[in-house]
């Protein structure tokens, strides 16, 4: 399955998510978000997201300093955000129980095999 394709699907809300307990700069919620399981992320893409979700109002922005470089523009969850993370939540809990049901082995089958695997 092409992992790219699930992530577009999903990388608004995947964003909100890394932001949701603490503020990030670009490459730092690229980074978490590999770190945490999306080895597959775009550098470009998240940073499509990010602008989208800026002018939605999802999120703000600010300018820090950096150590030893230019200031660094960090993005910060807003209250829509948050309220479109919970939304998108109860979404993701309901899309994912369909498909795991969808792609779980019935049962029965699952009892045959165990037996006849004895």
């Amino acid at each position: 399955m092409d992992t790219t394709q699930l992530l577009k699907g999903v990388l608004d809300v995947a964003v909100l998510a890394v932001v949701q307990h603490e503020d990030g700069y670009g490459y730092d919620i690229v980074r978490r978000l590999r770190e945490a399981g999306l080895g597959d992320v775009g550098d470009a893409s998240v940073y499509g997201t990010l602008r989208r979700l800026y002018t939605a109002g999802a999120v703000s922005s600010y300018m820090a300093p950096s150590e030893g470089g230019p200031n660094r523009k960090y993005y910060a969850i807003s209250s829509a955000g948050r309220e479109m993370l919970a939304s998108q939540r109860e979404t993701w809990t309901s899309f994912s129980a369909a498909m795991s049901a969808l792609l779980d082995e019935p049962q029965t089958l699952t009892a045959v095999h165990t037996i006849g695997d004895r």
